[in-house]
């Protein structure tokens, strides 16, 4: 298969596999979709998510946030990890956007990278699943898998999410990027996968011999 056939042939099993998409962090609205993504940082979805019950019980919006100290958030965020950092973060971009932008989290990219803690990845997520926004956040799952399935050379996220964005239809950009995450966490893992094994990898390299070594972010 040439680059695009398999990009199409991606596309096409990755809709079959997984037809419903649903947001992995659990959220309430653009404000706590933010909050959550930046949390998710070298943190897995699942713990995020046990912790943000008790996050959104001390506040859930920007204005109660920012009535709470660092610390008593920073208490609660530990479980995710950097949470000095993160608590930070949160409460200073809380701040921000209740001074600059009425207390709602704005819907585009440029505004969001702005905030403190918020880089392209948490913005790109932020835009694509609170407001629907086109947009291919890359991860370290994509990123691996799209060079083992030959849709990158791997250079750096910035160009995977390029080549990505050249290859998929805008209108499968939000749904997919999330498709790719789950094929990577259940059928095609670091560990589970070199190129050689998993049903996709079989379909698009069936005389594949050796395994795949891919540059990691």
């Amino acid at each position: 298969m040439k680059k695009q056939e398999r990009a199409d042939h991606i596309n096409e099993r990755l809709d079959e596999l997984f037809p419903e998409v649903p947001v992995p962090l659990d959220h309430k609205d653009p404000y706590t979709l933010l909050v959550a993504v930046l949390l998710s940082a070298q943190c897995t979805d699942v713990r995020v998510n046990l912790v943000t019950p008790k996050l959104w019980e001390l506040a859930d919006n920007p204005y109660d946030m920012v009535k709470k100290t660092i610390q008593q958030i920073e208490d609660i965020v530990r479980p995710c990890g950097l949470a000095p950092r993160k608590a930070k973060a949160i409460w200073h971009l809380s701040e921000i956007l209740i001074n600059e932008h009425d207390g709602i989290v704005p819907n585009d990219l440029v505004a969001l990278e702005k905030l403190p803690g918020v880089g392209h990845k948490t913005a790109s997520v932020t835009v694509s699943q609170a407001f629907g926004v086109p947009a291919f956040p890359v991860d370290t799952h994509i990123h691996r898998l799209c060079q083992i399935w030959g849709l990158t050379n791997g250079k750096n996220v910035v160009q995977t999410e390029a080549d990505c964005r050249e290859l998929f239809p805008e209108d499968r950009w939000n749904d997919l990027h999330l498709q790719i995450i789950f094929y990577g966490r259940e059928y095609c893992q670091a560990r589970g996968c070199d190129g050689l094994r998993c049903m996709l990898c079989q379909e698009m390299y069936p005389k594949r011999k050796s395994p795949i070594t891919y540059k990691k972010s």
